[in-house]
């Protein structure tokens, strides 16, 4: 049997002729860019996320660097303040900090949890500090009451890097409404994805959320009238209209998700493969499903053989990469772990059910 990693051929056609209607309507109304759908999509996810705005822009890492460069134009950060950031978190985020001349302080994760270590944070914060980003990653909530509570305390922004979590919870409330923004990214591959790069910052701060529109605008915010020097980030029409389609029906998506997970997590029964410690209700929505060995290419090689498709995420860590050559020496020992072990199974709302238990018996079969 063939497992695909991720099929998105498979997961848009759960939903193709309602975005072939969308399509068209973007196609015959003759309007590209900045137009209704745009409109209506930021609407409904601001509305679905729990904030008051949301302003789409090209990407994730777009995103995510709009942020930053608008607290710095507002004046709320200056280059050289420092934003703690989990260590184990895709480069992007690391990126947007970086290219804004803010300064990253890397913090480990909890193994078991994969998310930041709220036990380490405070004794990382400096007279610089001004931020934390907590970084959802796999799907999975990274917030905490420790570190909602370290930031009321040390008078921190908390900012969220939510590009693989939509419609994740903490408590009663959506992941990317957490804090004082959140940067959304909309790859393909994601829980709630485009047909191609798109992105979206969504906040409770009208000011933020202008100067985040007017930064991707050109640094406009009236027609030929240019406040900041700003850059091309914006959300297409057609990807607009696609992913209000695609989140009409997240919830259903997300739910099926789950279904897969919890099959993994019941069947899987290697001693030699070790599952993530389990979270509760809406807590994961399963952007990837990650398990972890220490023979971790023998596995992905023996399901490879089985037609398993597989993807390591990450396998070199930001702090090992020639970019950030200056700490290619930085002792995080857990990250690294997570980078040498960690191995994602196939995880879509298009797998079905006896793909999910081709994957369980596989894993099982490893090493016997």
């Amino acid at each position: 049997m063939q497992v695909p990693f991720l099929s998105l051929k498979e997961i848009t056609a759960l939903h193709g002729d309602e975005y072939k209607v969308a399509v068209n309507r973007v196609i015959e109304s003759g309007w590209y860019l900045q137009g209704e759908e745009n409109a209506r999509f930021e609407r409904h996810y601001a509305e679905f996320i729990g904030t008051k705005f949301c302003v789409g822009c090209a990407n994730g890492l777009d995103a995510l660097s709009l942020i930053f460069r608008a607290y710095i134009e507002l004046g709320r950060l200056k280059k050289g303040d420092e934003v703690i950031v989990p260590a184990n978190t895709y480069i992007a985020t690391i990126l947007a900090i970086t290219e804004n001349g803010l300064v990253p302080i890397l913090v480990e994760p909890k193994f078991e949890t994969l998310e930041i270590d709220d036990d380490l944070i405070e004794e990382r914060i400096t007279e610089r500090t001004k931020a934390i980003m907590i970084v959802h990653l796999y799907g999975r909530n990274a917030c905490t009451e420790k570190i909602v509570s370290v930031c009321k305390k040390r008078g921190l922004m908390l900012l969220e890097d939510n590009a693989q979590a939509h419609g994740c919870k903490f408590g009663a409330r959506m992941t990317g409404s957490l804090g004082d923004a959140a940067a959304h990214s909309f790859y393909p591959g994601k829980n709630l994805g485009a047909f191609g790069d798109a992105g979206a910052v969504t906040t409770d701060d009208e000011e933020l959320a202008l100067t985040v529109r007017a930064l991707a605008n050109y640094g406009s915010g009236k027609k030929y009238v240019f406040d900041y020097v700003g850059q091309n980030s914006r959300l297409d029409e057609i990807n607009a209209a696609a992913l209000d389609v695609k989140l009409a029906h997240l919830l259903e998506d997300n739910l099926r998700r789950k279904e897969i997970a919890k099959k993994y997590i019941g069947g899987i029964r290697n001693p030699e493969v070790l599952l993530p410690a389990e979270t509760g209700g809406d807590e994961n929505v399963f952007h990837l499903f990650p398990v972890f060995a220490e023979m971790r290419d023998d596995l992905q090689c023996y399901l490879s053989e089985h037609g398993i498709g597989t993807v390591i995420h990450y396998p070199i860590p930001p702090h090992r990469q020639k970019c950030y050559a200056e700490w290619n020496g930085m002792p995080l020992p857990v990250t690294e772990r997570i980078a040498a072990q960690e191995l994602s199974l196939p995880m879509s709302p298009a797998m079905s059910d006896e793909q999910a238990e081709w994957v369980i018996d596989c894993v099982n079969g490893w090493g016997k």
